[in-house]
């Protein structure tokens, strides 16, 4: 089957969305299928699109817009619909405008849609302090419901909670929870520059600097805890808060709250391996999160996390025990938990025993063999 991917850049590094989507069919392509990916043109001339549109530069918001590791590709029909010709399956990986124009022209050529639902509108508005209007959110949720998600055939939702939140706003397409699918670690551990003092505790977050993955209240957080002194807090990511995070942390080892210095910055999946393997804590503070993977990376190597509960973010389904959840940027019941499993050793590394192996259920091979039958089961519907 001709399956046609669609995203606006598929080939850059720093985005989630895009590393889903080339994760994805690499492993389809693996199975036996012959997949196409319509796509803005890559930097990296080893990797590119199969049909390649020219990059779109925002007026005003480009810098942001870059910053976040991401880009737009401009919605040229004559490639669009000499990709969507060739396609049986016309799969779309977001709902911005590039899908408005592929669905309608999919539509017209009577071919089959599908689509995944990688974000919720408030993670497109974080990053411009407006996650919390319910009226620009839900006008966005609107527009992305009409007009791409409903031309959708079945739509993959990576967790129950998004299906939950799309059925409350009555998508027609079939809801179909099939998770994204995590990578098991299969390469070497890379050196890292930490060295964990005697009777330190490492406390790790991994994500995005950005403020719906919400550090900041993990900042907060252990400047109220009991183990403040003890603690060494490492903040893995890069982002557009990297800055504003790393002077917040900086003002709490100068003033003395914290005595080991804390370390904010980007590592590598090799460095991030060997940094579990030292770390005590997992703490997952994102207020707007389809599904956290990263958070599973963590623990199923034994890391008890520390996960935040609310209605716009799904990561807590991995937490094994409520002592492991707090509410979204609760800074006072983080520390509370923080203390709770810092408190006792022993109990802390039984809990983190449970975690290795939880990843099964996420294993990308599973995952994508699911998404390839919900391709099919589409196809199958293509004249009802």
């Amino acid at each position: 089957m001709n399956i046609l991917f669609v995203v606006n850049t598929a080939y850059v590094n720093g985005n989630g969305l895009s590393a889903s989507c080339r994760r994805t069919v690499k492993y389809l392509r693996e199975l036996g299928e012959t997949v196409k990916v319509l796509s803005a043109s890559a930097k990296n001339e080893d990797e590119h699109p199969d049909f390649v549109l020219p990059t779109y530069k925002m007026p005003v918001f480009q810098p942001l817009i870059t910053k976040q590791g991401y880009s737009f590709a401009k919605s040229d029909k004559d490639v669009i619909r000499k990709a969507v010709r060739w396609a049986d399956v016309v799969h779309l990986e977001e709902p911005f405008i590039l899908q408005v124009v592929v669905a309608k022209i999919a539509t017209e050529e009577g071919k089959v849609i599908t689509g995944t639902y990688h974000l919720h509108p408030e993670n497109l508005y974080s990053s411009v302090h407006l996650q919390k209007s319910k009226l620009l959110n839900g006008t966005t949720m609107r527009v992305w419901r009409d007009m791409v998600f409903n031309h959708c055939k079945i739509l993959q939702c990576p967790t129950e909670n998004v299906r939950e939140r799309l059925e409350s706003w009555h998508f027609k397409s079939e809801l179909r929870v099939i998770s994204n699918g995590m990578i098991p670690f299969e390469g070497e551990r890379e050196p890292i520059d930490i060295v964990k003092p005697e009777g330190a505790y490492l406390v790790v977050s991994t994500g995005r600097l950005s403020v719906e993955k919400d550090q900041y209240t993990l900042i907060r957080a252990v400047k109220r805890s009991a183990f403040a002194d003890r603690i060494l807090l490492v903040l893995a990511g890069r982002g557009p808060e990297h800055d504003k995070m790393q002077a917040q942390v900086n003002d709490l080892y100068q003033s003395g709250v914290l005595k080991i210095k804390p370390v904010v910055g980007f590592f590598s999946l090799g460095q991030l391996r060997s940094l579990y393997d030292i770390a005590d804590l997992y703490v997952h503070c994102a207020t707007v999160e389809v599904e956290g993977l990263s958070c599973m990376e963590a623990v199923q190597q034994g890391v008890v996390p520390i996960i935040a509960k609310g209605p716009l973010t799904a990561t807590s389904q991995f937490a094994l025990s409520e002592k492991s959840t707090f509410p979204v940027g609760d800074d006072i019941a983080l520390a509370n938990a923080i203390d709770y499993w810092l408190s006792d050793d022993g109990l802390r590394r039984s809990e983190a025993e449970k975690y290795k192996g939880t990843s099964k259920a996420y294993d990308v091979k599973t995952c994508v063999s699911a998404l390839r039958k919900m391709l099919y089961d589409a196809y199958e519907m293509r004249d009802k």
